[in-house]
C-alpha cells in the first residue's frame, strides 16, 4: 500500500511538472508569434519595440501622471508584455501634453528622455484606411451620436472638458476633425483638409504627423476612417509604400 501511494505522490508530480513544462515551453515558443501579432501605440518617446519591452519595469508611472486617461497597462488578454503601457487610440488617443510628463515619471528609459516636447516623438503615422466612411468625403453632416460617444470615454478633468466642448462644435456641420482637432501645435505641419475629386474634402497627411491617435479617437464614424499605423514613420508608408 505505501509503494502504490508513493507511486501515485510521484505519479502527480512529474505529471504536473511535464504539464508545466509544456506550458513554460509553448509560451517560450509562441512568443515571437504573439509578439509579431501585435501593433500597439506605444506611449510617446517609446524606444524600440524589443528594448522598450526589456527597459519596461511595468510600473505604471506614466499612466499615473497622464492627465488624459490615454495609457492602459496590457493584461492577459493582450498577450505579449503584459503589464506594459500602452494607448487604444479607439478608446483615447494622445493629446500631446507639453512637458510630455509621461516621459518625465519613466523611471527605467523605456520613455526616452530625449524626448522633451510632442514633436520629438514618433509614435506611428496617420492613415486615412476606410475613405468610404470618411464624412468629409462623402460630404455627410458630424451626427450627434458620434460626439455622444466621446463622452463615453473618461472626462474626470478640465482638459478632458475642453475636448468635449470644442468637440461640441462640429455637432451638425461639415467634418473637418481629424484636421482641427489635431493636437499638435502646428497641426497643419501633420495634417489638413484638401479637396477631393468627388467635391468633398479629405484628411491628407503630412510628415509632420508624430501618430498620436486623437484623429482616430474622434472621427465621427462606426468605422473610423483614419486609423494610426503603431511604429511606422511617414517615409515608410507614404514614400516607401510599407504595408504594415
Amino acid at each position: 500500500m505505501a509503494k502504490i501511494k508513493k507511486d501515485r505522490r510521484e505519479f502527480i508530480q512529474y505529471s504536473t511538472l511535464g504539464i508545466l513544462g509544456l506550458v513554460l515551453a509553448g509560451g517560450v515558443v509562441g512568443a515571437p508569434y504573439l509578439k509579431a501579432d501585435e501593433n500597439r501605440l506605444r506611449p510617446p518617446g517609446s524606444v524600440e519595440e524589443d528594448r522598450f519591452l526589456a527597459l519596461c519595469i511595468k510600473c505604471g508611472q506614466c499612466l499615473q501622471v497622464c492627465p488624459y486617461h490615454s495609457i492602459k497597462l496590457s493584461d492577459f488578454a493582450k498577450g505579449y508584455g503584459i503589464g506594459t503601457p500602452y494607448i487604444d487610440a479607439r478608446e483615447r488617443g494622445c493629446y500631446l501634453c507639453s512637458a510630455v510628463p509621461c516621459v518625465l515619471a519613466c523611471p527605467s528609459g523605456a520613455l526616452d528622455h530625449s524626448v522633451e516636447k510632442p514633436e520629438d516623438a514618433h509614435m506611428g503615422i496617420a492613415v486615412l484606411i476606410n475613405p468610404d466612411t470618411c464624412l468629409g468625403i462623402t460630404k455627410q453632416p458630424v451626427p450627434r451620436k458620434h460626439i455622444d460617444r466621446i463622452y463615453g470615454h473618461p472626462h474626470t478633468r478640465e482638459v478632458e472638458e475642453e475636448v468635449l466642448r470644442k468637440l461640441e462644435e462640429f455637432d451638425g456641420k461639415a467634418c473637418t476633425i481629424c484636421a482641427d482637432m489635431c493636437p499638435l501645435s502646428n497641426p497643419l505641419s501633420a495634417i489638413a483638409m484638401v479637396p477631393h475629386k468627388d467635391g468633398g474634402r479629405r484628411p491628407e497627411i503630412y510628415d509632420g504627423c508624430i501618430g498620436c491617435g486623437v484623429c482616430e479617437e474622434l472621427c465621427p464614424v462606426d468605422t473610423p476612417a483614419i486609423i494610426v499605423k503603431s511604429r511606422v514613420t511617414y517615409d515608410e508608408y507614404y514614400k516607401k509604400g510599407k504595408k504594415v
